[in-house]
Formats: structure tokens, sequence, C-alpha cells
């Protein structure tokens, strides 16, 4: 039997709720109580990047024939477009959101707070259809007990989490580790197969101590408990090599490239060519990882730009980098020096790129002294 003919490729992809990649959906009372509590949240969340996804309750307005962006002060921006509501436009515009609320009296959302209100049973029977993956609930009222069709509908439903709606700090923190539990795990880069002109041999084949540059980068990954691959131009079958798909762009293709693969993976990118950045440097950069950033890169204290080839990328920084693509610019420096990037200061002399054999001599003097 012929195997069924698909017209795309298969791709993996991107882990999404309905609208955004983390969101809930918050039902159950007034508009302006479920709005209320999102603010009062947000407020102690801030450093996270937060959205809120709610309709307009005004009548009678004119339809939009241009989109006007607004910027305030500090950096705000409020906007007013022509853009249709449909799940694919959505999750482009909440792409870089670490989570988003939503008024779930308006839209549905892939996770729910319910929160009981005393006069809202009506509604909440109306929207029991909704109510897929209950987070937990919120009580207006302490005594305030579960509707009859809540019983009916979920008959273990007193054994889910519940708070009072004073009880902002447990909301806050519930709230927190819903986002924490949504943190992409890290998966390490090397980059290898370089054009390496001015060195005229591959560097990543250079030895420094006492193996290949690339096994010994990999090691150094593998031992901060990084599953760890190579990044190849050409095709390959090996577990551990993922090879360029984004042609000719060098470490842009590359980073592109394992996010083809993973786009649910933050990817840790390492170069070949700077064999004094070590496992202390590795992991001082993992413990200051902000996954709410688009990236966390290391900088020498003496550089005016990070180093595009020691940084964390979250999957966030995908979407960024085909940005900057579509714009014509394949280089992955560019676009951390104008996002919402996390810095780590080192020593410049830890990120000296070896280019030359001159470069390599000496370098190889200075690690065997070291040792």
């Amino acid at each position: 039997m012929d195997k069924k003919h698909s017209k795309h490729t298969k791709l993996t992809k991107k882990q999404n709720d309905n609208f955004a990649p983390n969101e809930v959906a918050i039902l159950g009372t007034k508009c302006g109580i479920i709005a209320d509590l999102v603010t009062e949240v947000s407020n102690k969340l801030s450093h996270y990047n937060l959205g809120y996804f709610d309709a307009s309750h005004a009548k009678d307005v004119p339809q939009n024939n241009f989109s006007e962006y607004t910027f305030h002060h500090e950096g705000n921006l409020q906007i007013n477009t022509t853009s249709p509501i449909n799940k694919y436009e959505q999750r482009l515009q909440f792409y870089n959101h670490d989570f988003v609320f939503i008024n779930g009296n308006h839209y549905k959302g892939a996770k729910q707070i319910l929160i009981l209100d005393d006069e809202k049973e009506a509604s909440v029977k109306k929207r029991l259809e909704q109510l897929t993956n209950i987070q937990f609930i919120i009580k207006l009222n302490d005594n305030t007990p579960y509707f009859d069709c809540l019983t009916e509908k979920f008959p273990n439903i007193e054994n889910i989490t519940c708070y009072t709606i004073d009880q902002v700090e447990k909301i806050t923190n519930h709230i927190n580790n819903l986002i924490q539990e949504h943190i992409a795990p890290i998966k390490g880069l090397v980059l290898i197969g370089g054009k390496s002109t001015r060195m005229g041999t591959d560097k990543s084949e250079l030895n420094y101590f006492g193996k290949p540059q690339k096994e010994y980068v990999k090691e150094v990954l593998e031992k901060c408990s990084l599953p760890t691959f190579f990044s190849v131009q050409k095709p390959s079958e090996k577990d551990n090599e993922i090879h360029d798909v984004f042609l000719n762009l060098g470490p842009f293709g590359g980073i592109c490239s394992a996010f083809q693969q993973d786009p649910n993976a933050a990817w840790l990118v390492m170069a070949t060519d700077i064999p004094f950045v070590n496992e202390e440097i590795i992991k001082l950069l993992l413990e200051n990882r902000d996954s709410s950033k688009v990236a966390t890169a290391i900088k020498g204290k003496g550089k005016e730009f990070p180093e595009p080839l020691i940084t964390i990328y979250e999957p966030k920084a995908y979407g960024k980098l085909l940005q900057y693509l579509a714009q014509g610019y394949s280089c992955p420096r560019k676009m951390l020096i104008n996002s919402d990037v996390k810095i780590v200061e080192i020593e410049d002399t830890f990120i000296r790129n070896i280019n030359t054999p001159e470069d390599f001599k000496t370098a190889s003097q200075e690690i065997k002294k070291s040792v």
C-alpha cells in the first residue's frame, strides 16, 4: 500500500496552548474582578513577560482602518490594530510571553482558574464545557458551596486546590509554579564545520587539551548535564549531529537548524575557537540564566557587545532570529544587542578568539602552563 501523500514537510511544532505557549483562562465571576486579580498577581510577578487577553465591552466602536502604535515613556507600547482573532495570529503575538492570562468569560483557555461567585452559578453552568483542565479554584467567600453542576461533572472537585480571593500571595505562588513548570530544558550545541580560512585547518580539530577541541567542548557541556549535539554543515546520520537546513548562514544557520529540530528546548551555543572558556564559566552562565529573556549571554567586561557563541538562546529566540533573517540579517549578535537579553560579565581574557596559527601556538603554551 502506498504511503499517504503529505503536502507539507513534517516539522517539530512548538508547544502551544490555545493562544499562547503558556496560558490560563480565569472565569466564573465579573470581568472587573478578573482584571483586578490579574493586575495584582502580575505586579508581584513583574520579572516575567506577562500578557492579558480580554475582550472590549465598548459598543459601537468603529472598525480600525489602520494600526496605531503609541509609544509611551520608558518603552511602554499601546497598540490598536486591525488584526482578527485566531489561534495562529495570537500565537505569533504572544510568542515572547512567559504566561498569558485570558478572560475566560470571553475566550477559552487550555488551562483554567475557576472563581466561585455566588451570583454566577448560571454563568458557570453555561461554560461547563470550557472547564477541561482546572488548575485551582478561588472562592469569593469562604463559605461558598460548590455548585451542583460542578459536583455532577467533577465528583472529586473538592480535591482540587482552593483559595479565597484575599489569599493573593498563595495564588501568585501557584501561578509562579505554573510558569516554572513550563521553563524549557537546555541542550548544548557545539558549532563545528566552519571554513577556518585564517587558521588554514579545521579549528574544531585543534588539540589544546589532549583531544580535538570539539570533543573537549562537548564534554564540558555534558559535565554540566546538558545533552549536547554538534552543529555540522552536511547531512548526517549520527544521533549527536544536527546538520544545517538554513544554508550558507554560518553560526546563525546552525542555531536556527537546532531550533527547527527542537523548538521547545533552549540551546546553549558554544564555538570551538574560544579554548579559555571552561566548565566554571559555563556553570556561571547556567546559574545566571533568565528564561524570561530572549537569551542569557556572556560578555567581556571590556567589550561593548555580548558573545553570541557563548549564549543560552531561549525558545522565544527562534522567532526573533527568523524575524531578523526576514529583514536580511544573519548575525546572531545583532539580534542579541537589540533584544531583551540577560548579560553575564566575565574577564575579557577568557573569551579570546583563536583564529591564526600564531594564536593557536600562543594559546597552547598558556594552557600547558596553567594545567
